[in-house]
């Protein structure tokens, strides 16, 4: 209900849960059902690009602005135009690609490598993390005022763990993908396996669930779908 409530905004929002709980499917909707929906959602995982090369790759290089650089490169951020950016596991991000990202949230201006002419993004810019951005900030690990920055909205999902209510529909969503996947019957889900499932940590959250289903599928092979064709439910587990 939040995330539909926010998804018309223009400004920053900041998705916060564990792994696996379902962040950046909840950015996902937040663009579908917001004006922007019709122009481009850019997902960046954070992680993934090295600090070197952060600034290309976000804001683009022109002609010449280091070796190789034989053609202008337009950056994510560009791409992003009039759309929705995703910065995935911002958590992650270091201190000095930090300072480089704040300019951008605080006046969405951002210069391309190489050029000294500023240019403007209309992108809006949803960042996740299962980080705790207060405790890194404490740690002098994340700005503080880019976390101000980030949160102008904030959501927070709860682990699977403690959304049990979620668990029946779930799990029958991710029974009918994986046996049309696998081109199985759709098999009966008997309540008996609810509530077993209902004792499961779940550490993993939905994509733990996701996962154990489409490999008890994948030996199903007719009546109910039992708790025995779970490899990795162990029951036992606190």
């Amino acid at each position: 209900e939040v995330a539909a409530q926010i998804a018309e905004s223009n400004t920053t929002t900041l998705i916060l849960g564990e792994s696996g709980t379902g962040k950046e499917l909840i950015a996902k909707a937040m663009h579908y059902n917001s004006p922007r929906s019709k122009q481009s959602l850019i997902t960046v995982n954070c992680p993934s690009i090295p600090d070197n090369l952060l600034e290309s790759e976000l804001f683009g290089h022109v002609k010449g602005a280091f070796t190789g650089a034989e053609v202008r490169r337009p950056g994510l951020v560009e791409k992003a135009a009039g759309g929705i950016m995703h910065l995935d596991e911002i958590g992650d991000l270091r201190h000095e690609s930090q300072v480089k990202l704040l300019r951008l949230l605080q006046e969405g201006d951002y210069l391309a490598l190489g050029s000294d002419k500023t240019r403007h993004s209309d992108a809006r810019i949803i960042a996740s993390t299962n980080q705790d951005l207060w405790a890194l900030e404490k740690q002098r690990n994340f700005r503080k005022d880019l976390i101000y920055r980030l949160s102008t909205h904030t959501l927070t999902l709860p682990p699977l763990r403690e959304r049990l209510l979620d668990l029946p529909l779930l799990l029958d969503r991710f029974v009918c993908q994986a046996a049309v996947e696998l081109e199985k019957p759709i098999p009966d889900i008997p309540k008996t396996l609810i509530e077993l499932m209902e004792t499961y940590p779940f550490k993993g959250n939905i994509r733990e669930l996701k996962s154990m289903v489409h490999d008890a599928l994948s030996r199903y092979e007719k009546g109910p779908i039992t708790a025995n064709l779970f490899k990795g439910l162990d029951l036992t587990e606190k």
